[in-house]
């Protein structure tokens, strides 16, 4: 008894005791508070302190509707993975036999030098099929050199395909699947609705994993990325690796914009797409023909910068500047000269140089084109019959400095006289006004729109040159020519 009345002095001279003591009341007011019956006597495992079971609710986030502005991206990869491939293509490399070394010691038969061993390869990629006839449109990439090719569907099917069409410069591919049918195919969108900043999904087949959904935005249009002439690459944060070659970019639309094609290595979260135009644009060839023809102006162009329209009087540096002409060629027959800046081609607008090669590639050849130019002869428009444009392998030789003796004449650069070449430059000082700009053996052609043959000559326009305005000078290298503004003023 004393025992008793030991421990119930310890229990209420202790405040953590008391709060202990207190726990089934604080309980029952908790109960009642989320909405238990007041008549509800405490069960015994409540009355010992032990922790209450709380009514169940069901998870606030269990089937979440798609709010306002949200992408239902389910649904959109439900309607579009069906048109959406991966791609298995297989090449035959050959490595040529050794000896075995052991041959000699253990009396093994190795394989003798002179005979070849054919090794097979395999490239995986993505595709997505463009009509109900089964072909596949891929990148030129993922087929190159193919003996076998196989498409798997998202139904699981495999099939054999040929390769019906490459297009190597735009990086390019049909493909013709073997046996097809009941095919579902993806609608092709467009250029001109393409907008930085909207929501972007990817779908492919990147390290072979295969339906595989990754999502963005466009992060820019119009990329540059030293590929070809044609570049004109949209840019993407959905992740794109290797293996999703080929494959497509919806919108939300589910309209296929651009084909993923290119990543930086180096970075993370940038993945580059061809334009769906471009496919577009050679679809129907590549089907019908397995080739595509362009149309050729026969031009050699360069940017125009702050400097360069200075020079020439533009008011603006848009345009492409020719700074060569094919001889006989169609910019020639239409009366384009060195020394023009194409504005407009069919009335489109030549914002940078780029642009013109872009806009001549989408023509045939014989096609006739419209061709705003601004130059000596003010600002005109001219009518070219296109040629068709043909790989040319040949490369010019490098051209060599002469050793004949040289002057300066105020740019920073000694030019001498050579008899085979033409007025060449022999040496360029560090931070002068042409570094980075000449190089040693480059040939001046013109100087501010004139033909020189001399050091004389050339020494004669660059005095009359005015001091406020940069020298424009002309000059071939390596067998092609381009224009060089140079501004004497200090930045």
């Amino acid at each position: 008894m004393a025992e008793a009345r030991s421990m119930d002095r310890y229990v209420r001279g202790s405040r953590g005791t008391r709060a202990w003591a207190a726990l089934p009341l604080a309980l029952a007011l908790l109960a009642a508070a989320l909405g238990c019956k007041r008549d509800e006597k405490p069960t015994p495992t409540q009355t010992t302190g032990a922790p209450m079971v709380l009514p169940t609710a069901s998870a606030p986030f269990a089937a979440p509707p798609v709010l306002p502005g949200t992408p239902d991206v389910p649904a959109l990869v439900a309607a579009v993975r069906p048109s959406v491939v991966n791609i298995t293509s297989e090449t035959e490399v050959q490595r040529p036999m050794t000896v075995d070394p052991f041959e000699f010691f253990f009396g093994r038969r190795g394989r003798r030098g002179g005979e070849d061993q054919v090794i097979k390869r395999r490239a995986l990629g993505s595709g997505f099929i463009v009509d109900n006839a089964g072909h596949v449109a891929t990148n030129a990439h993922v087929v190159a050199d193919a003996t076998a090719v196989r498409v798997k569907l998202a139904d699981g099917r495999e099939l054999p395909a040929t390769v019906r069409g490459v297009d190597e410069r735009l990086d390019l591919a049909v493909l013709e699947i073997q046996g097809a049918k009941d095919l579902s195919f993806v609608s092709l969108g467009s250029n001109d609705a393409i907008n930085v900043g909207e929501y972007v999904v990817a779908i492919g087949n990147p390290f072979g994993l295969g339906d595989t959904v990754t999502m963005g935005i466009v992060s820019a249009k119009g990329r540059e990325l030293g590929a070809g002439p044609y570049d004109d690459f949209i840019q993407t944060d959905a992740s794109i690796n290797p293996g999703n070659s080929g494959g497509p970019l919806f919108n939300l639309r589910g309209q296929v914009i651009g084909i993923n094609t290119a990543i930086n290595p180096s970075g993370q979260g940038i993945g580059f797409a061809i334009p769906i135009d471009s496919l577009k644009d050679v679809l129907p060839q590549l089907v019908a023909t397995g080739r595509v023809q362009r149309g050729r102006l026969g031009v050699l162009i360069q940017p125009v910068d702050a400097a360069m329209a200075k020079a020439l009087g533009l008011p603006q540096t848009s345009g492409a500047l020719v700074s060569d002409v094919d001889p006989g060629g169609p910019a020639v027959r239409a009366g384009i000269e060195p020394g023009d800046v194409i504005v407009a081609v069919e009335g489109t607008p030549i914002v940078v140089a780029h642009d013109l090669p872009r806009q001549i590639a989408r023509r045939k050849p014989g096609e006739k084109v419209s061709i705003e130019v601004r130059g000596k002869k003010g600002t005109r428009t001219v009518s070219a019959s296109l040629d068709e444009l043909r790989d040319d392998s040949s490369r010019p030789a490098k051209q060599e400095a002469p050793r004949a003796p040289s002057e300066k004449h105020g740019l920073g650069v000694a030019i001498a006289e050579d008899p085979r070449l033409g007025v060449v430059i022999t040496e360029v000082d560090q931070g002068a006004p042409a570094a980075g700009q000449l190089d040693v053996g480059d040939v001046i052609v013109e100087v501010d729109g004139v033909p020189i043959k001399s050091v004389r000559e050339a020494a004669e326009r660059i005095r009359k040159v005015p001091p406020d305005r940069p020298i424009l000078l002309r000059v071939r290298r390596d067998g092609k020519t381009r224009f060089v503004a140079i501004d004497r003023k200090s930045p």
